[in-house]
């Protein structure tokens, strides 16, 4: 039950675009003890259908510009791919560290973030 209850408060936040895979993660790793390669497993498929469900409604309320669009699919392919050559090969520690430096770096950055 309180597994159902945070997938879909993270769903919930993830449609806001507030980053509910990331929050994913953290609680997949600290509180279900997951190891992080199956944490990024499991946040990927919590992604897919959280991503495409805000990518429609987004799409309906014509609050997207669709000239990006397929840049950044093709952006983010490319991403996966190299991720998925090189990834294997990198040292898990060395990959755990910087990836918290960068949830770190995303929080003081979204702290500090004022709208023009």
């Amino acid at each position: 039950m309180l597994k159902a209850l945070v997938g879909a408060a993270l769903g919930f936040l993830s449609g806001l675009g507030v980053g509910g895979g990331s929050l994913l993660l953290l609680w997949l790793t600290l509180v279900a003890g997951l190891p992080q390669n199956e944490a990024r497993v499991m946040n990927l498929m919590f992604f897919l259908p959280c991503a495409l469900v805000a990518t429609l409604f987004r799409w309906r309320t014509a609050k997207m510009d669709k000239r990006l669009l397929l840049p950044a699919i093709g952006a983010g392919l490319a991403g996966a791919l190299l991720g998925n050559i090189i990834g294997p090969g990198l040292n898990q520690e060395i990959l755990r560290k910087a990836f918290g430096v960068m949830f770190l770096l995303c929080g003081i950055r979204e702290l500090r973030y004022r709208p023009k």
